[in-house]
């Protein structure tokens, strides 16, 4: 590991309102560019943007941050990356236990360039706790040792796709908008089209030319994405699949567990064992 590597300089917090959800509360969190905090459930900060590269990792509870090219959702396992100048906003799901770990320019360049999701080993998870916690430094230049750790290990990690682009075109943001408004909804591709002003044949050929995947696989990831938010929030695994759109559980369990990778009754027991 190259020892040339220099701890990101000292950055001072940013208080953040509460969500707009949650009006009962009037005490502002604090969110800083880098350590550790409990936020709400619903909580959202807004667009913004770093100069920097940053980590944000659900320790307890789920995240999802969104920019101009999609939104991405991380549960307890997975950790976003939002590279510099991006601008992105952030909804946490459940109470989160979230861990935000700034990564200067000079190591930027050792990760990919567009905002991802990905795996966490049990490595980079203590890692992770380990920089944003707060025990101090034990030796000079042991955080930047630590986060150099870090970054190699992302940098052999696969993506984790929980991805969901949005559309350019307005037809097909129409459609998604429709979708994004009531994800339960049963309608056909054919059925939007007509209230989107589209042919079934154009849609599709836009979903697969425009956001890489079809119409069955974005409105899966849409569902995936608002059963987690559930998920994390408590409600049952039957209830979560009534409300977002399945027709029944186990239809429910084998798209949950194809695309986060376990089943949402591991999801769940998973994340009350890490709220321990």
């Amino acid at each position: 590991m190259p020892k040339n590597r220099q701890p990101p300089e000292p950055v001072e917090p940013v208080e953040f309102p509460e969500s707009s959800e949650f009006p009962e509360s009037a005490v502002p969190v604090r969110v800083p560019p880098q350590g550790a905090g409990w936020l709400p459930h619903g909580f959202h900060l807004g667009p913004h943007a770093h100069d920097h590269g940053q980590l944000v990792y659900a320790a307890a509870g789920a995240l999802a941050t969104t920019t101009e090219r999609g939104t991405w959702v991380a549960p307890a396992h997975r950790v976003t990356w939002t590279p510099p100048g991006f601008a992105h906003s952030h909804r946490f799901y459940g109470r989160t236990d979230v861990r935000l770990l700034t990564v200067p320019l000079e190591l930027c360049g050792e990760l990919t360039g567009q905002p991802c999701v990905f795996a966490v080993s049990p490595l980079l998870r203590e890692a992770v706790l380990a920089l944003t916690g707060d025990r101090p430094e034990s030796r000079p230049g042991a955080h930047a040792r630590l986060l150099g750790v870090v970054v190699d290990e992302l940098s052999d990690t696969p993506e984790q796709s929980l991805h969901l682009p949005e559309p350019r075109d307005d037809r097909l943001r129409a459609v998604t908008d429709l979708l994004h408004a009531d994800p339960a909804r049963a309608a056909t591709l054919a059925d939007l089209g007509r209230r989107a002003g589209a042919s079934e044949r154009t849609l599709s050929r836009l979903f697969h030319a425009e956001l890489g995947m079809s119409f069955h696989r974005w409105r899966t990831t849409l569902r995936i994405h608002h059963a987690l938010a559930h998920l994390t929030n408590g409600l049952s695994v039957t209830d979560t699949a009534m409300v977002c759109g399945w027709s029944n559980p186990s239809s429910f369990i084998d798209a949950f567990t194809e695309v986060v990778g376990q089943t949402p009754g591991r999801y769940q027991a998973d994340l009350r064992g890490g709220a321990k």
